[in-house]
């Protein structure tokens, strides 16, 4: 028998033309802000409580990381590296091709990702507002200092250098990311210390947006045509 969220696709899915960016620096807690406060719906079905897909290349990545039994810890992976960058290619197309079906299908979606590269988002996000897309962005913020303490505590860690160089390239784009999303599609969460009460912050804010009827003619035009032909079989 499907889940719930697996007949609700389409043209039926509650949250429609939504997206959500998810955006921080290594070891903010974005994956944990996704579980707790948007809501993890299915362990080994990547959709949210609220039925967003969620699209995450790293979790692919990691996946087949554990597949071919190689280190977690980019430290430890003296010698892997051809071998690595080859899974995160494979990783990277397999999630291309799960977001361009998403899309396809105008489903709402949560885009992980860091945040460190502004060109990069801001044109998927301005390729999903042409296609009628409302676009949002939650940002969940950290100290470098705990950033640092929570890449060394994670199953998949990378070199302090590269934690320090990410962590400055996302927090001089958070001004731009709120003037392009605007204050009321923006969502800036302190993580420093973890807790339950600040995702169910989130969780409210991100129900707030996903209950505001899509109002984008492009979206409206998609729906009505496709019902319009659900109609005619």
């Amino acid at each position: 028998m499907k889940a719930f969220y697996q007949l609700l696709e389409g043209v039926y899915d509650p949250n429609i033309f939504k997206a959500f960016f998810m955006a921080g620096g290594p070891g903010s807690g974005k994956s944990y802000a996704v579980q707790l406060g948007i809501g993890q719906a299915q362990k080994d079905v990547k959709v949210t409580a609220q039925g967003l897909r969620v699209v995450n290349s790293d979790d692919v990545f990691e996946k087949y990381l554990k597949d071919a039994k190689l280190d977690f810890k980019m430290q430890a992976a003296m010698g892997q590296g051809k071998e690595r960058d080859a899974l995160r290619d494979k990783a990277k197309a397999v999630t291309k091709k799960m977001r361009d079906n998403y899309v396809e299908g105008r489903l709402g979606l949560v885009i992980d990702g860091t945040g460190k590269d502004y060109s990069k988002i801001t044109s998927q996000a301005n390729q999903l507002k042409q296609i009628g897309y409302d676009v949002h962005m939650v940002f969940i913020n950290t100290s470098l200092d705990v950033a640092l303490e929570r890449n060394r505590k994670r199953a998949r860690t990378v070199p302090e250098k590269i934690t320090i160089d990410s962590w400055n390239k996302v927090q001089k784009n958070i001004g731009a990311f709120q003037r392009f999303f605007g204050n009321k599609n923006f969502v800036i969460v302190d993580n420093n210390e973890i807790s339950d009460n600040v995702f169910d912050m989130v969780g409210k804010q991100v129900r707030r947006m996903l209950s505001k009827k899509v109002d984008n003619p492009t979206a409206n035009a998609w729906i009505e045509n496709e019902l319009r032909k659900k109609r005619r079989t």
